[in-house]
């Protein structure tokens, strides 16, 4: 649901779960995610980590960048069959696009 966008009720046909269990280990996933990482990565950054970040980046000659956006194609072998034609590019092969924003110390 989270990765697709999915409603739970197409999780429900997809994978037999009910939908009210869809909801619930989704709820548990994502409190989980928020009170580990909330407090370092789930906030907005402050004056002082952006300050950081920029003076890192004036030192590697890039003055004024915060950070870098790169992606690349990840080759998803256990492509669902319905799918790979949603999924497929000129390689043949179905492919997710892994993209991340980070900093040079991979601060996302």
């Amino acid at each position: 649901m989270l990765a697709y966008g999915s409603a739970a009720d197409a999780v429900d046909e997809y994978l037999r779960l009910g939908e009210s269990t869809s909801l619930s280990c989704l709820t548990n996933f994502t409190e989980g995610v928020i009170q580990l990482f909330g407090d370092e990565y789930l906030r907005r950054p402050t004056p002082e980590d952006l300050q950081r970040l920029l003076d890192i980046g004036e030192g590697r000659g890039f003055p004024g960048m915060i950070g870098s956006i790169d992606w690349m194609h990840w080759e998803w072998k256990n492509c669902p069959t319905a799918w790979k034609g949603q999924y497929t590019r000129g390689s043949g092969k179905p492919t997710i696009v892994l993209e991340a924003i980070t900093s040079q110390d991979l601060w996302v």
